[in-house]
Formats: structure tokens, sequence, C-alpha cells
């Protein structure tokens, strides 16, 4: 008879979630709202894919901190979680205001954690997960503190091989044998430096880090143990931990990498957000969303199931509350209450769907359109015969209600599409 393993004890550890992020590269997605509230998946805010992490991995604590148009994530986190937790998972929210400062404005992640320390160390926890609260993954964050713990490390910082193209756009990591950062650099775009960082043969045959995949990124994720966070705060003044005070506590030591081989993805741009969104329709390398023993935790919301009539579908996801009449859905991730009425054709297209505390009416599209390759925000009504297939090529464009970034249309949230428009 097989014995159940053992769950790993979380009780000394709390989590801090990075949610402060404007997110100007996701514009004008993040014109209403701050990063870590945009919809991902049809139902899910990005900030629920940290949250659930903590979660699944028992994490008794959880602290979020808030900043850019706060109150777009506060009233959902308040609605989502604060009073709807079957678990003993406790979640509190800060922002600016809310810092012994006195709303003075984070200048960086390690600026939040700094201003907000005080509070933090009321807790008698001996390790501080750090994670960002715009990123997509699944990790066993139980694994990593077990890790951190074996290694008797100060800092530990979750790891994934990368290419050279994404190696340019990240934090890099050189270690030795033992796990043990012995450098890091920021963004590198140095072909020199590049090379000294790859990832030693012995190492990624023994970490199974693919031949094309040399270099050993950061993921923004950290465990700390409890005094070498708060030495390490004081000890450099600086503001941010990537940039400034990850090189600073690597010349201290006892800092490692734990390597992660699962999916991960950072949502910093409107073509990783389509492209993130539209694998999950696929099933392709994406979010697994469909993972029972560690489920992703979002607001609950009671709608009927999707209605689809007389509609061909492909390749696609419709969430709740949705009624389709297409003429066809191809490759598109429908969210949650939309409309499409009969004879439309849609194809590599994201409706961002409707939630409760938005105030904005369900997506609706009219009769015999057409779209390619768009994001429709919240609260839009496109009218009848309307064509919105980025029809010049165009690679950037801005009016009023709409935006094309890297070739993808995005109509804006409340946009109204007049009858016969074609784009």
């Amino acid at each position: 008879m097989a014995h159940k393993k053992p769950e790993k004890s979380m009780s000394d550890v709390v989590s801090i979630i990075l949610a402060g992020g404007e997110g100007v590269r996701l514009k004008p997605l993040t014109q209403i709202r701050c990063k870590p509230a945009i919809t991902f998946g049809g139902r899910y805010r990005l900030i629920d894919i940290a949250i659930s992490n903590a979660i699944n991995a028992r994490i008794p604590e959880i602290y979020v901190l808030t900043q850019f148009l706060a109150s777009t994530l506060n009233n959902y986190l308040l609605e989502a979680y604060q009073h709807n937790l079957e678990n003993q998972t406790h979640i509190e929210v800060f922002s600016p205001e809310d810092s012994p400062h006195g709303n003075v404005w984070y200048k960086g992640t390690a600026d939040s954690v700094r201003q907000n320390l005080s509070y933090f160390m009321l807790h008698t926890a001996e390790y501080y997960v750090i994670l960002s609260g715009d990123q997509l993954y699944c990790m066993d964050l139980g694994d990593m503190l077990e890790f951190a713990k074996e290694k008797d490390a100060d800092l530990t910082i979750a790891t994934i091989p990368v290419a050279e193209a994404e190696a340019r756009r990240m934090g890099i990591m050189k270690i030795n044998q033992r796990l043990e950062i012995t450098n890091f650099v920021e963004k590198p775009q140095d072909p020199v430096t590049l090379r000294e960082f790859a990832i030693a043969p012995e190492v990624a045959e023994k970490y199974n880090a693919a031949h094309d995949m040399s270099f050993l990124g950061s993921m923004g994720i950290y465990i700390f143990k409890r005094q070498a966070l708060i030495d390490l705060l004081s000890e450099d003044p600086r503001d941010d931990f990537g940039k400034h005070l990850i090189p600073t506590q690597l010349q201290k030591g006892k800092t490692f990498a734990y390597i992660f081989d699962g999916y991960w993805e950072d949502i910093g741009t409107i073509s990783s957000y389509y492209e993130a969104n539209l694998r999950l329709a696929e099933n392709r390398f994406c979010l697994d969303l469909y993972d029972r023993t560690r489920p992703i935790f979002t607001q609950s919301i009671h709608l009927p199931s999707p209605r689809i009539l007389g509609s061909t579908v492909s390749n696609s996801i419709i969430c709740d509350g949705s009624v389709i009449q297409a003429k066809e859905i191809s490759h598109c991730m429908i969210g949650l209450n939309s409309l499409v009425g009969d004879q439309t054709v849609m194809k590599d297209s994201i409706l961002m769907g409707w939630s409760p505390h938005s105030n904005r009416d369900p997506i609706t599209i009219g009769s015999g359109c057409l779209i390619q390759k768009a994001i429709i925000d919240e609260g839009v009504s496109i009218g009848n015969h309307v064509s919105l297939t980025n029809k010049h090529h165009l690679v950037s464009y801005d009016d009023p209600w709409l935006s094309v970034r890297d070739s993808i249309i995005v109509v804006k949230a409340g946009a109204r599409i007049p009858d016969n428009f074609h784009f």
C-alpha cells in the first residue's frame, strides 16, 4: 500500500507579492487598471497566479503590495479572497498610503518591502517568499523552501534555463556545481559577457538544461531568511532587488539558484499577453489550468454554462455566461459573459470578458462581423458588419478607441464601434 507523501510544513513562512507594477508596455490594457489586475484566461486575473501558488503551498500569511491604480486591484482582492477563503490562509493588502512612512510611493521592488518591513516583522516567520504579481507559472514553493533550508541559504533565487534572446532581457546567474550563485548580471547585451554566463556543460547535463537554453535567468522569485532580508534592506538603501540588492547579497555569499524546469512567462508586453492567452486555447506550452492538484483560485462568479448556437468552434476556450451565435470561432479566448452575434467570424482573438466590479456591460459583438488578431477589452460594444483585420498591416497605431501593438489590434475598454466600421 502506497503511503501519502507528508506535506511540507510552511508554518514558518510568509509570502510577499509585489503587485505595484504600472505596466507601461501593456498599455492600453493598463490605462484603466494596474498590470496584476488584467484578465487572463477568460476568467482569472494575473494576480491570481501568484496567490494560488502561495495558497497551494499552504503559506498561512500573504501580503500583497499594490500601487498604480491600486483600487482596481484592492477591490478585486477584497471580493475574491478576503471573505471567501475556506482554508486558513490570511491575505492582507498594502498600498503606499498604508506605509508607516506616510503615503510615500514605492520607488522599486526592494523599496516597497522596506517601507512595510516593520509590519512584516511583527510576524515570527523565519523565511519570506517574495513573488511577482504578474507572472504565469505553477511552482511547488514548498520544494523551493526545502532546497533553501538544505543549502542553509540566506537568499534563494528561482531560476529557469533560457535561450540567448531571453537572457538579454533578464537577470542572468553564474553558478557553481553546488548551485551557489557566483555572479549576476542584469539584462546583458554584450556577447562577451553573455558567453561568460553560459551554463557549464556538466551543470547543464545534471539539471537537464537543453542544449540551446544555456543561461540561467532569474524568475524574480526569492526566498530570504528573515535576518538576511532585514540586513540587506538596511545595508543597501537602493530601490530594486534585481538591479541593486541581489548583487550586494552575492558579495555576502550564501546565495543559491533553485532551477525550475516548468512553464514560466513574464507578462510584459501586449504580444506576450496575447500569445500566453491563445496558447491556453491550443493547449501548447502554456499554464496548466486543469491541474486539479494545484488549482488556480479566483473570484467566484455565478454564471450559467456557455450557450453555443449553430457555430463552428475550434481550438478555443469559451467561458461561462457567454452566448455564441457566430458562424465560426477559431483559435480564440472568449471571456466571461460575452455575446457574439450570428454570421460573425472570429479568428486568433481574445475577448477579455466581464467582471462584476468593473461597472461595465458585457462585451457584445454584432452580426456579420470579421475579427482577426484582436484583443477586445471589457465593456466594448461592436456593431453589425464590422471588420477588424488590420487591413493596412500597421505595427503600431493609436486613436481614442483603437490601438495597434506588435500588429495586434486592441479595442479599448468601453469602446463603441459603429455598424459597417472597417479597420
